[in-house]
């Protein structure tokens, strides 16, 4: 018998694995009511799949070719020049951060004791990386029902210490980014977007549209399984501004001041001719470090199953549309709205934006008990969720904080954040939704509220 070749080996294995997938994977039954409806799941078919077992047959692992061709697409999607991958969205936003402490971006660099405006309501790591790097976060309360920045609050939270604004578009809504930018704008700060829930989404600023994470200096997005497209554990770093690049690739990678990808060597001609800081001349330019960095980059195999995902991913954004409409519709129907609207407040997008929604946020209204409508919904399989940490200054991880009166300060109240933690739930609006889940769970809700 003729020997394969390696080709021929490879080709019939991932006709295998095509075969397995389509077979075994993905099979949908027809919904039942009281079937359980997470909140969030991956969408998949045997292209991610088949991607994930190309990449470990070549079984290159780190870094590698799947990982620049998800990077180079993923940029433009996003019309930015410059993206990076990362291990997961909570690094993304640790990346975004620690770029902007860089020594290379002179008298803009934050430093220990700068500010930070941001919102407690929300995911913590938003706001972590600027609490371990020493900075301090700077908490304004959010509108409702957009759940976002009250940006009326933004110069009263103006110190001579802000140097950045950080904060995420909730749920798939942009917050006021034509505020916001203006802001950032007039007093020279770094606008960091967390686009993590919110890949998508759009936002148009005077005539111009352009995708959330892009309006600002740094953008940036996760890809774990419950979020617009997954790879597991994955994230990304994304902006238009060289030097940013250049801070976030080195603070990713270790924190060397070498470009050359792993496994190139010499990449810029120069690896043995220069001399940098006290170090000898002719020293091994890979092993010049001009940060303090980390090793946070994904696998290839993980960038594998993003690129088919990528193929994919504007068909989610229209679905999770779609249902969003779907089930606001159903809870404003002729014969509901009035019960509806006096008992629940529903989520509105941000003026000017079209939001790729990763949720439906529900707030109760007084009369109305959270912990009534919520195990209802559970109870009859629905999954909920809370936004994130509802207040994070309420934490115990702020404890030894809150007891000494710093590290963070508080403009105004939180009044709205606070609501939110009492009486904000959501359900989800994932692409693997029918009409007939969508449907189920607004007459749920409906229930919920009347029992």
């Amino acid at each position: 018998m003729e020997q394969q070749t390696e080709q021929q080996a490879r080709q019939q294995i991932l006709e295998q694995v095509k075969a397995y997938c389509d077979t075994y994977h993905n099979r949908k039954k027809p919904f039942e009511e009281g079937q359980r409806i997470p909140y969030a799941s991956r969408v998949y078919d045997s292209a991610e799949m088949v991607n994930l077992v190309d990449s470990a047959l070549e079984f290159w692992l780190t870094a590698g070719r799947y990982t620049e061709e998800f990077e180079q697409k993923m940029a433009e999607y996003l019309g930015v020049k410059f993206c990076s991958l990362v291990n997961s969205g909570s690094s993304a936003n640790l990346l975004a951060f620690m770029a902007l402490t860089s020594p290379l971006l002179g008298e803009r660099a934050v430093r220990r004791g700068d500010e930070v405006i941001t919102v407690a309501a929300g995911f913590p790591t938003t706001v972590a990386p600027i609490i371990q790097f020493g900075a301090v976060p700077v908490f304004l309360d959010v509108t409702i029902p957009q759940y976002n920045i009250d940006v009326s609050m933004l110069e009263e939270a103006l110190s001579e210490r802000t140097k950045a604004v950080m904060l995420a578009h909730t749920l798939g809504n942009p917050f006021d980014l034509k505020t916001v930018s203006e802001f950032c704008k007039k007093h020279h700060l770094w606008l960091v977007e967390d686009n993590c829930d919110a890949l998508g989404s759009e936002y148009t600023i005077d005539g111009v549209t352009k995708l959330t994470g892009t309006v600002g200096d740094i953008g940036t997005s996760s890809f774990y399984p419950p979020h617009h497209m997954t790879m597991g554990e994955g994230g990304a770093v994304y902006t238009d501004n060289p030097l940013l690049h250049k801070c976030i690739r080195s603070f990713r990678d270790w924190g060397r001041d070498c470009v050359c990808p792993s496994g190139r060597d010499n990449l810029c001609g120069h690896r043995f001719d220069r001399q940098y800081g006290e170090l000898p001349l002719g020293y091994d330019h890979k092993y010049v470090y001009s940060h303090f960095g980390y090793n946070l980059k994904a696998t290839d195999m993980q960038a594998a199953v993003g690129c088919a995902q990528l193929e994919k991913f504007p068909s989610f954004v229209e679905r999770r549309r779609h249902n969003f409409d779907r089930l606001k519709a159903a809870l404003l129907s002729e014969e509901e709205r009035l019960h509806i609207t006096d008992k629940l407040i529903l989520p509105e997008p941000c003026e000017h934006a079209n939001p790729s929604w990763f949720g439906f946020m529900v707030t109760c209204r007084e009369g109305v008990s959270r912990n009534q409508v919520v195990p209802y919904m559970e109870a009859h399989g629905i999954q909920t969720r809370m936004l994130f940490a509802g207040n994070l200054t309420k934490h115990p991880c702020f404890d030894e904080m809150r007891a000494k009166g710093e590290g963070y300060r508080i403009v105004g109240n939180l009044t709205n954040t606070d609501r939110i933690m009492e009486d904000t739930f959501w359900i989800g609006v994932y692409p693997g939704m029918t009409d007939e889940m969508i449907d189920y769970m607004a007459k749920t809700l409906i229930e919920a509220i009347k029992a």
